[in-house]
């Protein structure tokens, strides 16, 4: 069936659908004017920062095909869907658009301002497409490197991953920038700074920190965590306090210390968080634990996998993520949700 293009202004932005033409022969659709290509297809739309519902129709009139999409750096909103010829699946996923789109901080480059939609799988096909302002629940992610939304591969976050497991009505905002401490992100005005007038009464905000706080006291570490802490409760949101996940250093068949955030001064980071969480009745996601007992499991050789390897990513790096262990340290903090039954839970797939 083909489709005619009808444009409609809302919210001072140009919104483009596609919709039966009334006496239209069967044809394959055209693609919207903002998107190009076949595998994959991008699109672009020239919004504002800010949270828009995106929604599309996934499939086609004529073929079988298999379709994710991922937004703006990297990030994945939607695992790939297989369609038969003829079957057209309406989904709606909520995202969120920043500038830069990446790292806060325009590490690896600050991409393009606007809306970056890429559609693939092994045969990618889009009906429809839309895209509106959107008001959701968000759930803030405050971090380093191993959460934050990379622009260069073959380095992932798990904060890139997470949003595949949110449906519409809730949205990841990736905060997270590579290199910082919680004492940085806290005083870096592209981090804690910026982040916090954006957080809304029973938004969420997911604090991770530790890998580069191989130097902080206990004292100092706890205050930082707590001041986080604080600032999000200031704007009546939810903190919750995420331990570190492990880096793939071995001793025999167990991980070494240093793996666990034990710091440069004997501090056991993870341990500071856990009792923050206690004494200050913050929710806590044992991240530490929960990698832990996953690397463990997989032991020295097929744990590589979850990290980077020369073979694979020409790159090998012990403490960031491939695309498959950044998922599955997201998978693990999806369970983590589940077991705190926080409020983002009536939205996760």
């Amino acid at each position: 069936m083909s489709l005619k293009r009808h444009a409609i202004v809302l919210a001072g932005m140009a919104v483009v659908a596609l919709v039966p033409a009334p006496s239209a022969l069967a044809a394959p659709s055209a693609l919207p004017p903002q998107c190009s290509g076949t595998a994959p297809i991008k699109c672009h739309f020239a919004v504002s920062p800010g949270n828009y519902d995106v929604t599309v129709g996934l499939g086609s009139t004529a073929k079988a095909a298999n379709t994710s999409m991922s937004v703006e750096a990297r990030r994945q909103v939607l695992n790939a869907v297989s369609t038969s010829a003829g079957q057209v699946v309406p989904t709606t996923v909520t995202v969120n658009v920043r500038n830069p789109e990446g790292q806060p901080t325009g590490q690896g480059g600050n991409g393009t301002p606007g809306l970056d939609i890429t559609f693939a799988g092994s045969a990618p096909a889009i009906t429809s497409l839309t895209v509106t302002a959107a008001a959701p629940l968000v759930a803030y992610l405050a971090g380093d490197s191993t959460v934050c939304d990379q622009m260069l591969a073959p380095w992932t976050g798990w904060g890139q991953e997470l949003p595949a497991s949110v449906r519409n009505g809730a949205v990841v905002a990736n905060y997270s920038d590579s290199g910082e401490s919680s004492g940085s992100f806290l005083s870096n005005s592209a981090l804690f700074p910026r982040m916090k007038p954006l957080i809304k009464s029973k938004d969420l905000v997911f604090i991770q920190f530790g890998h580069n706080d191989k130097q902080t006291t206990a004292t100092a570490f706890r205050d930082n965590l707590t001041k986080l802490v604080n600032g999000v409760r200031e704007r009546g949101g939810v903190p919750v306090l995420v331990t570190p996940p492990v880096r793939r250093q071995f001793s025999g068949s167990k991980l070494t210390s240093t793996a666990l955030h034990v710091n440069g001064k004997g501090v056991d980071l993870p341990a500071v968080m856990r009792a923050l969480g206690s004494s200050a009745n913050v929710p806590v996601i044992d991240l530490t634990a929960k990698s832990k007992a996953l690397v463990e499991s997989l032991g020295p050789s097929a744990s590589q996998r979850l990290f980077l390897t020369e073979a694979t990513d020409g790159v090998k790096d012990n403490t960031h993520f491939s695309v498959y262990g950044a998922t599955q340290m997201a998978n693990l903090v999806v369970q983590g949700i589940r077991e705190k039954n926080l409020p983002l839970v009536a939205y996760l797939r």
